[in-house]
C-alpha cells in the first residue's frame, strides 16, 4: 500500500456499507472482508490507529430470521439487528484475528455522542482500546432504538465517531468511487470531483438519493457526514469499496473524492470550547496550577482552591487564576459536589475522598482551551 495516501492520517475511521459486506441474499461476503482485514493489518503495522463503523447487521439478521425488510416493523428490524450483530462481529473478530489484531464491539446510540457525559464515557473507552492496539467495530445499537431503527444512517454515525475520537480522516467505503457532478448511474456524462474544499449549498444540492435496497445511506448522507467530520477537523474520503483490498486500491489509484478538513481535530475542539455560550461553573486555581496549565498540562485537583457553581461531569466550566482572570475553559471530569470534595488533594488520594476510583484529573488537557492574554 502506498504510504503517501494515509501518511498524514494517524487515526482513521473506516465506514463499511451494507452493500459491500452483504449480498442480495443476506449472506456475508467473507472473502471481501478478509481483504479489508489485510488492509487494516497493514495500516496497524505502519503506526495507524483504525476504527471500523460497520453496517450489515440488519441485512444479515433479516436473512437469518426470514424478515422482509421492506415490510418489516420496527420490532422486526430490532430483532434482525440482534441476530445479525452476533454474526457480524464474530466475522470481524476472525478476519482481524488472523492478523493478530484484537477486535472489540461498540454499540452506540445518538445520546452517546450528543450527551456530553456519555460522550466523554464513550471517548474514554475508545481511547483505551486504541491505546492497546484494539480495533473497535462500531455500529448503531439498533435493538434499543425507540424512534427509528438507525442513527439516521451509519454515514452520520461514522462522522460522529470521527468527531468523538478526534480522527484525522474518515473513509466512507461505498459502491461509488467518489462524489460526482450528478448521479453517474443516470447521467453518463457526470464527472468525478476529486477534491471539495468547502461544502456549500451547491455541493449539497448535487448529492443524489439512496439507490441500494440493502443499505440506508445515499450520496446525500455521505456529504452530510463529510460536513460533520470536516467541521471537526477531520478530512473525509468517499471511495469505492466494491473491489478487493479497497484501502490498498485507494492508496494505489487514488480515485476518490477528498473533502478537506477545516483545520485540525484539536483546533476544532478548542474553537468549540472557546465559543461555548453556556458556562455552568467556575474552578479557581492557584499560581502553580496556572503555570502548569500554561505548559500544556491537565488540571489536577491539587491546584484547585475553590469550586463555584452547579455543574455535572461533561459541562463547560471556566478556569480562573488567583487574580480573577479567566485562563480558559474546559469540560469538567467531575460534578461540582465531587470537585469540592477532592480540591487540593493529590490525584492518588481521590479514591479515599470519593470512596471510588475516579479520574486523576479535573480537566484533561484534550478538553481544555486556554485564552491568550495581552501582557
Amino acid at each position: 500500500m502506498a504510504a503517501l495516501a494515509f501518511s498524514g492520517f494517524r487515526r482513521l475511521v473506516i465506514k463499511v456499507g451494507s452493500s459491500l459486506l452483504v449480498d442480495d441474499a443476506g449472506r456475508l461476503k467473507r472473502h471481501w472482508l478478509e481483504t479489508l482485514a489485510d488492509d487494516i493489518g497493514y495500516l496497524q503495522e505502519h503506526g495507524h490507529e483504525t476504527l471500523i463503523v460497520s453496517s450489515g447487521a440488519i441485512a444479515i439478521g433479516s436473512a437469518v430470521l426470514g424478515i422482509n425488510k421492506k415490510r418489516a416493523r420496527l420490532e422486526d428490524l430490532q430483532a434482525a439487528a440482534a441476530a445479525g450483530q452476533v454474526q457480524l462481529v464474530h466475522a470481524y473478530q476472525e478476519v482481524l484475528g488472523a492478523h493478530g489484531i484484537r477486535a472489540a464491539q461498540i454499540l452506540l446510540t445518538p445520546e452517546d455522542t450528543e450527551n456530553r457525559r456519555r460522550f466523554l464515557n464513550a471517548r474514554g473507552t475508545l481511547d483505551k482500546l486504541l491505546q492497546r492496539s484494539v480495533v473497535p467495530v462500531i455500529n448503531e445499537n439498533d435493538t434499543v432504538a425507540t424512534e427509528e431503527i438507525r442513527y439516521g444512517d451509519n454515514d452520520r454515525l461514522a462522522a460522529r465517531v470521527a468527531q468523538l475520537v478526534m480522527a484525522d480522516a474518515l473513509v466512507l467505503l461505498s459502491d461509488v468511487d467518489g462524489f460526482y457532478t450528478a448521479d453517474p448511474g443516470t447521467h453518463p456524462d457526470a464527472e468525478l470531483i476529486p477534491e471539495v474544499s468547502s461544502i456549500t449549498p451547491e455541493v449539497l444540492s448535487m448529492a443524489g438519493e439512496t439507490r441500494s435496497d440493502i443499505g440506508s445511506g445515499g450520496m446525500a448522507t455521505k456529504v452530510q457526514a463529510a460536513r460533520i467530520a470536516t467541521h471537526a477537523g477531520c478530512s473525509t474520503i468517499i471511495a469505492s469499496g466494491t473491489i478487493e483490498y479497497p484501502l490498498h486500491a485507494l492508496a494505489a489509484d487514488g480515485r476518490c473524492t477528498l473533502f478537506k478538513a477545516e483545520g485540525t481535530p484539536a483546533a476544532a475542539r478548542k474553537q468549540w470550547l472557546a465559543g461555548a455560550l453556556e458556562v455552568s461553573g467556575e474552578i479557581r486555581v492557584d499560581n502553580g496550577a496556572a503555570m502548569a496549565l500554561s505548559k500544556g498540562n491537565s488540571l489536577l485537583p491539587v491546584g484547585v482552591v475553590e469550586v463555584v457553581g452547579d455543574f455535572r461531569r461533561g459541562d463547560v466550566v471556566t478556569i480562573v487564576d488567583p487574580g480573577g482572570r479567566e485562563l480558559g475553559r474546559g469540560l469538567a471530569e467531575y460534578s461540582n459536589a465531587e470537585s469540592r470534595r477532592i480540591l487540593g488533594c493529590q490525584s492518588e488520594d481521590i479514591e479515599k475522598q470519593l470512596g471510588y476510583r475516579g479520574r486523576s484529573v479535573m480537566i484533561h488537557r484534550d478538553e481544555l482551551v486556554l485564552f491568550d492574554h495581552e501582557q
